[in-house]
């Protein structure tokens, strides 16, 4: 059976640190691209990281330099480092996995349940 679990959402204040990570189980992240969406209320799903089965990474600009993504094969996980958090970072945070990393949510083929970042001023 196969499960994407997301943690490490929690309360920061501005400037400080989190890190998300995303188990799976019942398949291998290495064969799969991984990418990290941040949903705001009342908005879509939106695609900010990514890290594809060669180790390759693309930011969105508002996370550039902020963020960065990895991939732990033998622990099949992968984490998102949030450093100097913003206010505008407060969203649910969700992992998901595909084959091809799609721009859009609703293409992958896995996902989790999110976790929530709350970054007070």
């Amino acid at each position: 059976q196969v499960h994407l679990v997301e943690s490490g959402g929690g309360s920061v204040q501005a400037g400080g640190s989190l890190r998300l990570s995303c188990d799976a189980s019942g398949f291998t992240f290495s064969t799969y691209c991984v990418a990290w969406f941040q949903q705001v209320p009342g908005k879509e799903r939106e695609r900010i990281v990514y890290i594809d089965i060669d180790g390759r990474t693309m930011y969105t600009g508002s996370v550039q330099g902020r963020f960065a993504i990895s991939k732990d094969n033998a622990e099949n996980t992968v984490y998102l480092q949030m450093n100097n958090l913003r206010p505008v970072d407060t969203a649910m945070y969700y992992c998901a996995a595909s084959p091809v990393c799609w721009e859009a949510f609703a293409r992958y083929t896995y996902w989790g349940q999110g976790t929530q970042v709350t970054v007070s001023s």
